[in-house]
């Protein structure tokens, strides 16, 4: 059975009561109070909402926004379960979305990760927009590799553990990237995502669409620098082992604020594993 449309009048309440910042929760419980169910009520809601988001991109020439991952609600539970681990919410920031993740990876998974990495490393590339291909930039000093997606049982448990904690399809992630960044190595601040005006994004977004939100884990903890830091927000993550960093872009422009880099090590080694998740399935 299909949920009721939202009245204008219902529909500009809404849009009001999101220009003021009211929790969600807060505007569904106030529907309820007047006989909407609860599903009706969320259905209500969330189509009020995406289609002013889009009328408003295509008003003023922007992409149209897409659903991301939203592993967490405002002022939710602070411990999260992620299918086999329990995962801690450190911090949160709704613009950039950031959520910021305690105890993802116990450390001998983290140590694991390095091992079978480190056989492997080489100097980190960088996806070229013009072309599609990837090829080494001197605004990227990292050695790095990719594992293809459940490459191994340590692999496939640690992406399992993501896909429940971001509550995002397991298909629809990339395989780990796992980097590792010596003294003075860092990546100056880019997006993740895949300039759809450059000719080489067609190229990525072939295989699942666009990159929609991003997850960093942190392997070891540098001794000093190695932040991960979004420009935009002033904000500077700390790279503590076994935390990471998740932030959400939901259309491919400077708008999401997700301007974000990788700050020089100043001291010791940083060494990271690195998870993209697209709109639909990545092989």
């Amino acid at each position: 059975m299909t949920s009721p449309l939202p009245t204008p009048d219902l529909r500009a309440w809404i849009l009001t009561q999101a220009e003021a910042g009211t929790d969600p929760r807060e505007v569904t419980a106030a529907m309820l109070a007047q006989g909407w169910t609860e599903q009706a009520a969320i259905d209500a809601v969330e189509r009020t909402m995406r289609e002013h988001l889009e009328s408003h991109a295509r008003r003023h020439g922007l992409p149209v926004p897409v659903p991301v991952p939203a592993p967490i609600e405002r002022n939710g539970p602070a411990l999260l379960q992620a299918g086999d681990r329990q995962v801690q919410v450190l911090a949160s920031l709704l613009h950039p979305r950031v959520i910021v993740f305690g105890n993802l990876l116990a450390a001998e998974e983290c140590d694991a990760l390095i091992a079978l990495a480190r056989r492997q490393i080489k100097r980190s590339p960088v996806f070229d927009p013009d072309t599609g291909q990837d090829q080494q930039h001197q605004a990227r000093t990292s050695e790095g590799m990719f594992f293809g997606r459940g490459a191994n049982p340590l692999c496939a448990r640690v992406e399992a553990r993501i896909a429940a904690l971001l509550n995002w399809p397991l298909e629809n992630g990339e395989g780990l990237q796992v980097l590792r960044y010596g003294p003075g190595a860092q990546y100056e601040p880019h997006y993740d995502y895949f300039d759809p005006a450059r000719p080489g994004a067609e190229v990525a977004l072939r295989r699942g669409g666009q990159r929609v939100a991003s997850l960093v884990i942190y392997l070891n903890t540098p001794t000093q620098g190695g932040a991960t830091t979004f420009p935009d927000a002033h904000l500077e993550v700390a790279p503590i082992k076994g935390n990471a960093v998740y932030f959400s872009y939901d259309r491919p422009h400077p708008m999401t604020g997700t301007l974000h880099g990788g700050a020089p090590v100043v001291e010791g080694e940083k060494w990271v594993a690195t998870k993209w998740l697209r709109e639909r399935r990545h092989d």
